[in-house]
């Protein structure tokens, strides 16, 4: 997946991947061996590389030995969602954080064996994304 080469400069308006649904696994996404390049929006919520989006639990549904680099908004996000596994990927060159776990109510989620490295501020999305974490997790289970 990746952003054309305009998407780079000014505009940082890259490619996004939103998985999103009312519950009970009606979507999944098993997301593998994929290279993400020039992706995500700056400074737009919800415009993230890989976004699983309030879709409650998830036994199904993985992102696995994926490639994202030269972001433009975070890497791998998860928000409202439970059980999804996120293993053995690697971040670089990462606007904002790099691994967000979005509002402290996800629970169960497997995140092991990632890498990120330079994982870089943001400097108009979340006053957290001024100095980013590569790996944001503020309840973790």
């Amino acid at each position: 997946v990746q952003g054309n080469a305009r998407s780079e400069h000014p505009e940082l308006f890259g490619a996004h991947v939103m998985l999103s649904s009312p519950g009970d696994e009606t979507t999944i996404g098993r997301i593998e061996n994929v290279e993400f390049f020039r992706v995500g929006q700056a400074f737009r919520l919800g415009r993230y590389p890989v976004h699983f989006h309030m879709m409650g639990i998830l036994r199904r549904s993985y992102v696995k030995s994926c490639s994202i680099h030269h972001t433009f908004n975070r890497a791998v996000t998860i928000h409202g969602v439970h059980g999804l596994k996120v293993m053995n990927n690697v971040a670089a060159d990462v606007m904002g954080h790099t691994f967000f776990i979005e509002d402290a109510i996800e629970t169960k989620n497997i995140i092991t064996g990632n890498l990120g490295v330079g994982t870089r501020p943001s400097r108009a999305l979340l006053n957290t994304d001024q100095t980013p974490s590569t790996f944001w997790i503020t309840n973790p289970d």
